[in-house]
């Protein structure tokens, strides 16, 4: 509904769906990553304007994706005895 209301301001639609896509986890785990790729796209608006060319947005987005993965990587647990298995049905 926020992401709908907020038609006209990509940013702002790109957040709610980011929100959205990680509150729904609680019945799809799948559903968290949309938080990454939602997220990404509103960083990518926010930081290069929504009248950019989509090629530059999406890459925009893919490197905050990077940036994203390294941070996890950075706080990851080595040898973690608990992993997280997920079926991402992909």
């Amino acid at each position: 509904m926020a992401a709908r209301e907020a038609d006209g301001n990509p940013v702002a639609q790109a957040s709610a769906r980011a929100v959205g896509q990680c509150a729904s986890t609680i019945h799809s785990a799948r559903h968290c990553i949309g938080l990454a790729f939602y997220g990404a796209l509103a960083v990518a608006y926010d930081r290069l304007g929504t009248d950019a060319p989509w090629e530059e947005i999406e890459q925009y987005a893919a490197e905050e994706c990077g940036r994203m993965e390294a941070a996890l990587h950075a706080v990851a647990v080595e040898n973690e005895p608990n992993q997280a298995k997920i079926d991402w049905k992909c």
